[in-house]
């Protein structure tokens, strides 16, 4: 497992570097970068989701995706309450940011490919599921975050997106094992493989924009990430092992929660005018770390 994960982190790196060279050669400008994060939200990402739904239904399947809804719905909400002590001490506009870059992990750009390499079709299975409370905390509690205030019909509007309704979708095919047409179900997988190489990209666009000395400065980041990386896969290693889950399903949820932080921190940040700088060093120093912390976390799987 370990020489396994070394690879997959090393293909994503060697992918999120080109990202970077496309950026620096001006083949990725803003609006084409926009446009493929259109393209992965709306395209290659919920076909992507639809094509790991294509099991028979069985009753384990079904008892384990409900053990990574539980356990994703108690790891988010342990993390929410946990970051109100792990930042106690910073000030209350710094203490929201480094709260959502520590609850929310990248569970889409970068979530996705790497469960994906390691688990196979089963992995993304349990990862959609995963992510579901991931939305349901992110557009409700994260966003209280940022502004304060509880806009529950804005909040509500923002759960129908197009993966969430792909998990819909895909739990149908699943719960009453349809089948997808060959053509069609070979076209979700050839678009749904899509999705690896463009996330890569869009985030070594986005991490090729960032000064290094801006980003190196000041202690918060790294003591964020500490937290982030590596303090909350412990805690959800425990729990899970505590609770007696399978393996497989243990190594998923570790693996996510063991993501950089969310992408989505700053548009977020430049939507509800958050610390938009802190909110860019929080998703870069992270991703960066990532790439040494995750093989390290799988090791003491």
């Amino acid at each position: 497992m370990n020489t396994k994960v070394f690879d997959q982190v090393l293909v994503l790196a060697l992918m999120l570097s080109i990202g970077v060279l496309l950026r620096k050669r001006q083949l990725i400008t803003d609006p084409v970068r926009k446009g493929l994060v259109e393209l992965l939200m709306n395209v290659t990402m919920p076909l992507l989701i639809v094509s790991s739904f294509n099991f028979h239904f069985s009753a384990a399947l079904f008892r384990n995706a409900g053990v990574v809804f539980g356990a994703s719905f108690a790891i988010h909400l342990s993390l929410a309450l946990l970051s109100r002590l792990f930042y106690c001490r910073f000030e209350a506009g710094k203490r929201r940011m480094l709260s959502f870059s520590t609850v929310f992990s990248n569970c889409g750009f970068v979530g996705y490919p790497v469960v994906q390499g390691l688990f196979g079709g089963v992995g993304v299975f349990y990862t959609s599921i995963f992510t579901i409370p991931v939305n349901l905390f992110m557009w409700s509690y994260g966003v209280m975050l940022f502004t304060g205030r509880r806009d529950w019909r804005g909040l509500l509007r923002n759960f129908w997106n197009p993966p969430l309704i792909a998990t819909v979708f895909g739990m149908l095919i699943f719960l009453f094992s349809l089948q997808l047409p060959a053509p069609v179900l070979r076209t979700c997988e050839s678009v749904g493989a899509m999705t690896t190489p463009l996330s890569m990209f869009i985030i070594g666009a986005m991490l090729a924009d960032v000064e290094l000395r801006e980003v190196l400065a000041g202690l918060d980041v790294y003591y964020l990430s500490f937290v982030k990386l590596l303090v909350a896969p412990i805690l959800c290693l425990v729990l899970l092992r505590l609770w007696g889950a399978d393996p497989v399903l243990t190594g998923v949820c570790v693996v996510l929660v063991a993501m950089p932080t969310a992408t989505l921190v700053g548009v977020l940040a430049e939507k509800y005018d958050g610390d938009r700088g802190l909110a860019s060093r929080c998703a870069f120093l992270t991703t960066v770390f990532s790439l040494l912390s995750i093989p390290a976390v799988m090791h003491g799987i």
